[in-house]
């Protein structure tokens, strides 16, 4: 990462002009600590993981890679431009 640069919690690639902020732990379970990510990588997280699992999981990023899903997701979007975006099934 080049410095002044932020990179995407999730996927690791350089954050775009749009930033979104996780919460790895969701405000609802008490979460206050936010990360940035892209909106894209954002949506693949909420749509694989439940606010329980998310509280569970929290700031541990390699728990969460260890979900298929999610595994598969972060390899898809790598070689992706920073602003890329497509639907999230």
């Amino acid at each position: 990462m080049s410095e002044g640069r932020t990179c995407c919690w999730l996927c690791e690639r350089p954050i775009g002009t749009i930033v979104q902020y996780h919460h790895p732990v969701p405000k609802a379970k008490k979460g206050r600590f936010t990360v940035p990510v892209h909106p894209i990588c954002h949506k693949a997280i909420h749509a694989n993981f439940t606010n329980a699992e998310l509280a569970r999981i929290g700031e541990d990023r390699e728990a969460m890679l260890a979900n298929d899903a999610i595994a598969k997701f972060v390899r898809w979007v790598a070689d992706k431009p920073p602003d890329f975006h497509a639907p999230t099934r």
